[in-house]
């Protein structure tokens, strides 16, 4: 898990906490908000996994915003934390290569307007990510997986997705 900044078009600045699993880079939760405080973070890690689908460790950096309240929160649901080294991004490296992704394929061609229209981007690029994002790491496959399908360069539409800022392209039905 982590946090990350977005600015807005008034040049306010929106926390962005995420939460990935590792094993297909799935996004499990993300939420934002203007003033994240540990009782919030808390709450969103409850939020995260739901119903005993608690992983067995969850990896963070030492932010002061955890505090002593989210570590009772993540011992509470019987998870092991890992809590990586000072200045060293590379030990949550997966996490930080999606909020990479995230800036380069979303937030570098957007202006955020507010916390609503950035929950709504985030949602919409979400709706894309995980059934058609591929990945190197997944064997080009996307997080959700999806089948090969095998088709005629004639019979491929195009749709737009994200704000016109993807496309899917799928096979014309017969």
């Amino acid at each position: 898990m982590n946090f990350f900044i977005v600015p807005t078009a008034t040049f306010r600045v929106l926390f962005v906490f995420i939460v990935l699993a590792h094993d297909r880079h799935r996004i499990v939760h993300l939420n934002v908000t203007e003033h994240p405080t540990a009782q919030w973070t808390a709450q969103q890690i409850v939020e995260a996994f739901p119903f005993d689908t608690a992983p067995s460790y969850l990896i963070r950096d030492g932010d002061g915003i955890y505090g002593e309240r989210v570590t009772r929160r993540i011992e509470s649901l019987v998870i092991d934390e890992v809590i990586t080294a000072p200045v060293s991004p590379w030990q949550n490296a997966y996490v930080e290569r999606v909020i990479g992704t995230l800036r380069r394929e979303l937030f570098d061609h957007d202006i955020v307007l507010n916390e609503r229209h950035l929950k709504r981007l985030m949602s919409s690029y979400l709706d894309y990510y995980h059934p058609w994002r591929t990945h190197q790491s997944l064997n080009s496959d996307a997080q959700d997986g999806r089948p090969v399908r095998a088709a005629e360069p004639s019979n491929i539409i195009e749709f737009p997705t994200v704000q016109d800022l993807h496309h899917v392209y799928l096979s014309k039905a017969a």
